[in-house]
């Protein structure tokens, strides 16, 4: 465990504070440009989900030296890009443990946690916090949102597997082991939130909310004294709001940060968030049709345009869930669910592979729009980790001990791509771990069962 850089969490919780000054913006490579001193982009991390799994033989690169070249046909709408991408082949994922009968609530609420919910509380949400919100925690206080959630459909997916709550089956971010994080499904809503404005008399308006930062620092000071008294749950639920506390405050000063910016750009000052090079940001169009390539597109356009001006940097995007979805867009309506149970069948296991096609295609489309853009001395995706995957290996079978994973961008530098890895030793929590790593994020703890990082990932 010594390659970890861990930090105690109470040194951490300590140092909050500390974490909105305006030193950690030199730190960050945020600090006003001067003649010596080069803009660095800050490391954006997006992760971008489908369920159940792929048709192994379609996803997978037959060798290391044909990926460039001969890509399996999954990965086809990815060949312009594929020199920015890393795929790795032996990811496991959490074992089912106790939860034997309910693969669909587990796929999608160990895919970030890489843990499994406490299985004396399963009626309630009782998990680990997710790998991008851990992300969000470290890197939102520089953003004006901690983080993005984007879905394609509603969250409301009810199953009984295993007398899990219904959470799990439909949410992959948990901003604590207790709070699951809804995600946005109208793309409209999601640009007005990005540009913090709000419907007033029928008309859209801008502006924060003001918020006595005293009051914030009398509740945090005087919660430090009162939680000695308390038993462990309630210190918990404490510790919690506690959180959202921190957060509210971390939004709050990236807020006043944009602000001053803005004043300084009215009088002729260029900010040091941009290079004057630098691709302008996207113009995003909310589409009229109820094609699904279009709707996901647009979700991909917001999640380009958040990073490109740096309103947050940290995005996930549930592109689909297990609840009986369909792809008419493909020429049939059999539910992508159904389809899965092919039992080698000829004609549905052509159709899982197409949905799969489909769905990295729409990741493709994502990523080479961000190769397309110009940021400080590279692209956009030049500084993004972008990450595709399903929370199953095989659909069929429900297996879990070879999960898919595209990753794109090289994180800053610190990611090497262009490259299949044939055989890697690790799982999705040691993934996850490492890529967290690669975006600069301190963590005190490796993610859900890691038990290591994976060093052939990094450049």
């Amino acid at each position: 465990m010594s390659n970890y850089r861990f930090i105690n969490r109470r040194t951490c919780l300590k140092g909050m504070g500390m974490a909105l000054g305006l030193p950690l913006l030199d730190a960050m490579g945020w600090a006003e440009a001067s003649e010596k001193q080069a803009f660095k982009p800050p490391v954006r991390m997006g992760f971008m989900y489908m369920p159940h799994g792929v048709i192994m033989d379609q996803f997978w690169p037959a060798d290391a030296e044909s990926f460039l070249t001969s890509p399996p046909p999954a990965l086809e709408s990815l060949r312009p890009v594929l020199d920015q991408c890393l795929m790795m082949k032996g990811i496991a994922g959490v074992a089912n443990g106790p939860f034997k009968g309910a693969p669909h609530a587990l796929e999608l609420s160990t895919w970030l946690t890489a843990a499994l919910p406490d299985p004396n509380r399963r009626g309630e949400i009782s998990i680990s916090i997710s790998a991008d919100q851990i992300a969000a925690n470290a890197l939102g206080a520089f953003t004006t949102l901690p983080s993005l959630e984007l879905a394609t459909m509603p969250q409301t997916w009810k199953e009984n597997q295993a007398g899990l709550n219904e959470a799990y089956y439909s949410h992959c971010s948990f901003s604590s082991p207790t709070q699951a994080v809804p995600a946005e499904i109208n793309p409209r809503n999601v640009l007005n939130r990005l540009f913090n404005k709000k419907e007033q008399n029928g008309q859209a308006s801008t502006g924060a909310s003001p918020l006595d930062r005293s009051m914030l620092d009398l509740v945090i000071g005087g919660a430090r004294d009162f939680r000695r008294t308390l038993p462990t749950n309630d210190q918990r639920k404490l510790d919690e709001y506690l959180d959202s506390v921190r957060s509210v405050e971390r939004r709050i000063a990236a807020i006043e940060i944009r602000q001053k910016e803005a004043a300084l750009e009215k009088a002729g000052v260029r900010s040091s968030r941009r290079n004057d090079a630098d691709s302008p940001p996207i113009e995003v169009k909310i589409p009229e049709g109820d094609k699904r390539s279009e709707y996901m597109q647009v979700m991909c356009d917001l999640n380009v345009l958040a990073f490109q001006t740096d309103t947050t940097r940290v995005c996930t995007y549930i592109g689909s869930t297990p609840n009986g979805v369909s792809y008419p867009e493909l020429g049939f309506t059999d539910k992508h669910h159904s389809t899965t149970h092919h039992n080698n069948q000829a004609e549905k296991v052509s159709k899982v592979a197409a949905i799969t096609a489909f769905n990295i295609q729409q990741f493709a489309y994502m990523v080479t729009k961000m190769h397309s853009l110009k940021e400080g001395d590279g692209t956009l995706l030049d500084n993004c980790i972008m990450m595709w995957g399903s929370g199953l290996e095989d659909g069929d079978r429900h297996t879990r001990a070879n999960l898919p994973f595209i990753i794109a961008g090289k994180g800053g530098g610190s990611i090497n791509t262009g490259r299949f890895l044939p055989d890697v030793q690790g799982n999705q929590g040691d993934l996850l771990t490492t890529l967290l790593s690669c975006a600069g994020v301190p963590l005190d703890r490796p993610v859900g069962i890691a038990t290591k990082q994976i060093d052939d990932i990094k450049a």
